[in-house]
This record gives structure tokens, C-alpha cells and sequence, in this order.
């Protein structure tokens, strides 16, 4: 496979961040320009496929190194599996997100070799722990590593690309609270429920705090009138418009996997 088999891996900061960015845009061409024929090659009656981006700028889809471990860190397994189970956009949205894990995975891999010679190392001090008696790990901070994160970060995401949206802000820690408060109010027995009754349990600040809660297909912002549904594994919220879930089909289900999470499935 072209993607495992790199003959020389990336020697400095420079080589790395190119290495990044000519995998980006072959990602972002099959997001994009080449999506046709991307949305077809993810058949779901397939086994599970991979999205690659190469340094030349090209992608492939096809499936993950058979070698274990690989030589390099590997995209999301089965992105094929989710695609007809939600709407095209927001499939493609899901991909792209986990494409950008992938990168900065794949980067930040050659960062972790670099040369010593190129790197300016801060010892920190090494933290026992009383409680549990283990001793912490020694923290590095790589000046080389920081500068490679400032170069990526000045390109949007993939995600920013193909959802056409800017980089949104961080929010206050608030959000935290008003996210834990929706986690909680999620049955024992994985039971799901709507939106509406979620509005019943309390009215004044738990409503402020629904709000603040975003759909974690779209991005979309919690609304009492619309159903939504919660991922059991990774307790994020949907609309149920976007993982195309009704009222009456949640009903039967014991256990609802996101669309995220059922990619995750090993290999069968």
C-alpha cells in the first residue's frame, strides 16, 4: 500500500508540515471535487475501508494495512458502514472529522522522531503519585512540536472545508455543566428520549442549559420542538432528522450506537 510504504520518513519541521498538507488537500479533493465517485466507493455492503490521503496529493479508499501494528498510524476503520444510515452531507462532514484526527495523527508521529539534535528539550520534574504509588511520566515539552502545531493550525480543518464554516470559538466552561446535565437525565437501561421530555423535567435554567447542547451530527443547536437521540456509548445528542431516527423507531431500540460509534466496530 502507497500509504505504508513511505522510503524516507519527513526529517524536520518543514518536511513534516508538507507531508501534512499535500495529504490534506488529496482528502479534501475526495471530499469535494471527486465526492461522486468517493460516495460510491464506500459501499457499505463492503468490508471496512479506509480513507487515505498520500503525500503526492491523491486519496485512496481502500482497506487498512494488514500488518499490525502498521507502520504508520491508520485512518478511521469502516467509514462505508455509516453512509446510508444518514443524510449525504452530514456523512461526509463525519468523515472529514475523523480525516483530521488522521493527519494529526500521522503528524505528529514523524514529530515524535525528529532528529534530537533539532529539538530543544524542557525536563520537567517527575510527580510520584502517593495515592496510588506510581511514579508520573517524565513530560517533554518539544519546541519544534509547538512550532509544527502552529503550521497546521493555520490551515482549516477538512471539516471546516467540506461543512463550509468558519472555526468556531471556544465557548465557556459552562457548556460543560449544561452537557453533563442532558448525560444525566439518560435512563439506567439506556432508554431514549426526546427532547420534549427532557423540556418537562425543569423549564427555567435546565432550559438555558439544553440550549447550549449541539447535535453532534450537524452542529446544531438544541431546540424543544424537534426529537432528538442519545448515543448510548458516546452519550452525545442528535437530531434524529440527522442520523434518521423517528419517535416510533427509538421506541424498539435497547441500545442506540451513533453513527460515529457504529464505524468503530472492529473487523469482523
Amino acid at each position: 500500500m502507497e500509504m505504508a510504504s513511505i522510503s524516507s520518513s519527513p526529517r524536520n519541521v518543514e518536511e513534516i508540515f508538507k507531508d501534512y498538507r499535500d495529504r490534506r488537500a488529496g482528502i479534501v479533493r475526495a471530499l469535494t471535487d471527486d465526492v461522486d465517485e468517493f460516495y460510491a466507493l464506500c459501499d457499505p455492503d463492503k468490508e471496512n475501508l479506509c480513507l487515505y490521503g498520500h503525500p503526492n496529493e491523491s486519496w485512496e479508499v481502500t482497506l487498512p494495512a494488514e500488518e499490525v501494528p502498521p507502520e504508520l498510524p491508520e485512518p478511521a476503520l469502516g467509514i462505508n458502514f455509516a453512509r446510508d444510515g444518514m443524510n449525504r452531507k452530514d456523512w461526509l462532514s463525519l468523515v472529514a472529522v475523523h480525516s483530521d484526527s488522521w493527519l494529526l495523527s500521522v503528524a505528529f508521529y514523524f514529530g515524535a522522531r525528529l532528529n534530537r539534535n533539532e529539538r530543544y528539550i524542557t525536563f520537567s520534574s517527575v510527580v510520584a503519585s502517593r495515592l496510588h504509588g506510581i511514579v508520573g511520566e517524565v513530560l517533554w515539552l518539544l519546541v519544534d512540536r509547538k512550532r509544527l502545531f502552529s503550521l497546521i493550525n493555520d490551515l482549516p480543518t477538512i471539516f471546516e472545508v467540506v461543512a463550509e464554516r468558519k472555526p468556531i470559538k471556544d465557548k465557556p466552561s459552562a457548556d460543560n455543566g449544561s452537557k453533563s446535565t442532558i448525560s444525566t437525565k439518560r435512563s439506567s437501561d439506556g432508554q431514549v428520549k426526546s427532547n420534549s421530555k427532557l423540556a418537562d423535567n425543569s423549564y427555567g435554567e435546565d432550559e438555558d442549559e439544553h440550549s447550549e447542547t449541539l447535535c453532534g451530527s450537524c452542529g446544531g443547536n438544541y431546540s424543544a420542538d424537534e426529537f432528538w437521540i442519545g448515543c448510548d456509548i458516546c452519550e452525545r445528542w442528535f437530531h434524529g432528522k440527522c442520523v434518521k431516527i423517528t419517535p416510533a423507531k427509538a421506541e424498539s431500540i435497547k441500545q442506540y450506537k451513533c453513527p460515529s460509534c457504529s464505524m468503530k466496530r472492529g473487523r469482523q
